[in-house]
């Protein structure tokens, strides 16, 4: 339980980080950088669950790679206080594709 928290704390530090560095997203706070890591983290289960598809953009291909960009264009939309531009959504794919590779990944907690 502890380490499904410490992911989204971190996770909510990287999409705090994308936003900074990329033109088209913009978050309010670190608690709506949050808000959007859960619903990042929910529609990246649900997809993979039911398409088989990981929307890493690093590591999976064009296809990851265009299913994390919709992910961040559908978080944009459901989020409140965070707004996602098409652009944004291709440019944060690919900033959380670099951060997310910078960060240890346990399968066993997804």
């Amino acid at each position: 339980m502890i380490s499904l928290i410490i992911k989204v704390l971190v996770s909510g530090l990287a999409v705090l980080l994308t936003s900074a560095l990329s033109i088209g997203i913009q978050t309010d706070g670190y608690s709506t950088a949050i808000m959007a890591a859960i619903v990042i983290g929910i529609l990246d289960w649900a997809i993979n669950k039911f398409t088989g598809v990981d929307a890493s953009p690093f590591g999976r291909g064009a296809v990851g790679f265009v299913v994390a960009a919709i992910i961040l264009f559908i978080t944009g939309q459901i989020v409140d206080g965070f707004t996602v531009s098409v652009l944004g959504a291709v440019v944060g794919a690919l900033i959380l594709g670099i951060v997310d590779s910078f960060l240890p990944v346990d399968k066993k907690t997804m």
